[in-house]
């Protein structure tokens, strides 16, 4: 079995291998191609990962290039992680946004919108490659926004593409923690979008034991500040859910505007350094496992999500697991081929969707609006068509007004235009 990563010069590289290496046995994979346009960095982490691979004494050939159709050609899977304009981009993300009045993180309100312009008409490249090079591929996407790209993929190319985050993982083994059970056991009723989404229910071997664990997520909630975008305990009463955390974004808008507007770095910065301590320590030669850094890099269960979600495909297990993916009427309350984040059956045919209830209506508002945002952005990146994207902006509910939507679509243009061809065809 061949297995493909394209981006893999990012510094979470080193969890992926660490997750195959683990699941060798289950997941025997012959041939692992790593793949990114960045040589350097992926000369650094590339040789990390060989000595990963030749310490655990798996019988993996890892190769690294920087030939994209070499490194896709023949592969089952192809896992894509890639960040189009590295860091710098998502720094100029989070950062112009806040001048007109608005949040801008990496996945979520302008910052994901301007992410996914530069990334979407590159993902749909790499699933092209995938058509000619690897027909019976799947093609996993982590690149974020990924409910976004994972959009844009499942609309525009016939390549059975299913996007995958660490959130929901995340949950699970908290969740599971503090029950004192194993994961395999728990499942959650998440329903939403990627980074938009809520736990309304869980059960246990098919039992019930959502209050149980809705009374400790009201106990935990107790000592949390709101000044800090936390959310408290009254929050969740009036929910009668456990929102993700990004939904701060929407409940504490200003305060977490504010807060962003005085930070003295923003996240991307943050990670600039972290990525940076963690390239000088991966240059160790006598380095041979993921040094714990890189925890502080974020993406936590990173490889045991993207492992698992491979193992499960090629073994047609048939676990029910989280993914992004068209819910194709299982979710009643938004469109039919519209991406959304849910539990689905993965085998070896794919994803099949589980029937979802109907969107409690204290939410559904807006993960419509945000799926609007989403399904404009889609076809803007694809077509270059400055005005649905600013009618993308104008959907989404962090943007404050036309006038804000409207200079900071040219702001972002200009910032990104090196990575946006599509919106300036004159070069």
């Amino acid at each position: 079995m061949k297995v493909c990563v394209i981006g893999a010069g990012s510094t979470y590289t080193p969890e992926l291998i660490e997750g195959f290496i683990e699941a060798w046995n289950e997941l025997p994979i012959s041939r692992l191609v790593l793949m990114d346009i960045d040589q350097r960095k992926l000369s650094i982490v590339g040789a990390l990962a060989q000595r990963m691979v030749e310490a655990s004494g798996c019988d993996i050939d890892v190769t690294l290039t920087a030939n994209r159709q070499e490194a896709v050609e023949g592969a089952a899977f192809v896992i894509n992680q890639i960040r189009v304009g590295g860091l710098q981009a998502r720094v100029l993300d989070e950062k112009i946004p806040l001048e007109f009045g608005a949040i801008g993180r990496e996945t979520t309100g302008p910052g994901g919108f301007a992410k996914a312009l530069r990334t979407i008409p590159v993902a749909l490249s790499i699933a092209r490659e995938m058509e000619s090079n690897a027909p019976n591929a799947f093609l996993i996407n982590f690149t974020n926004p990924a409910g976004l790209i994972t959009e844009a993929l499942l609309r525009y190319s016939p390549v059975p593409t299913i996007g995958l985050c660490n959130l929901p993982i995340g949950a699970e083994m908290y969740i599971a923690g503090r029950l004192g059970i194993e994961r395999s056991r728990l499942r959650l009723d998440w329903v939403g979008l990627n980074h938009l989404n809520w736990i309304r229910g869980a059960t246990v071997d098919g039992q019930d034991v959502w209050s149980q664990v809705f009374s400790g997520a009201l106990e935990e909630a107790r000592g949390h500040k709101e000044e800090d975008g936390e959310f408290p305990e009254a929050l969740l009463e009036s929910l009668g859910m456990i929102p993700c955390d990004y939904l701060k974004y929407y409940y504490y808008r200003e305060r977490m505007l504010a807060k962003l507007k005085k930070a003295s770095r923003t996240r991307g910065q943050e990670v600039q350094e972290i990525e940076d301590s963690l390239l000088a320590l991966y240059q160790d030669p006598e380095l041979q496992r993921k040094p714990e850094l890189l925890e502080k890099r974020g993406g936590a269960y990173y490889s045991k999500a993207a492992v698992s979600l491979v193992a499960a495909i090629a073994n047609d297990r048939r676990e029910i697991t989280i993914v992004n993916t068209q819910h194709r009427g299982a979710m009643p309350d938004l469109p039919e081929l519209a991406v959304a984040e849910l539990p689905c059956v993965v085998g070896g045919n794919g994803v099949h969707p589980l029937v979802s209830r109907p969107l409690p209506p204290q939410v559904r508002g807006l993960v419509q609006a945000v799926k609007a945002y989403e399904e404009l952005t889609v076809t803007a990146a694809v077509e270059g068509d400055r005005r649905l994207a600013l009618q993308a902006l104008l959907a989404h509910p962090l943007v404050p007004s036309f006038e804000a939507a409207r200079e900071m679509l040219n702001a972002l243009l200009k910032a990104h235009r090196a990575y946006l061809p599509q919106f300036f065809p004159g070069g």
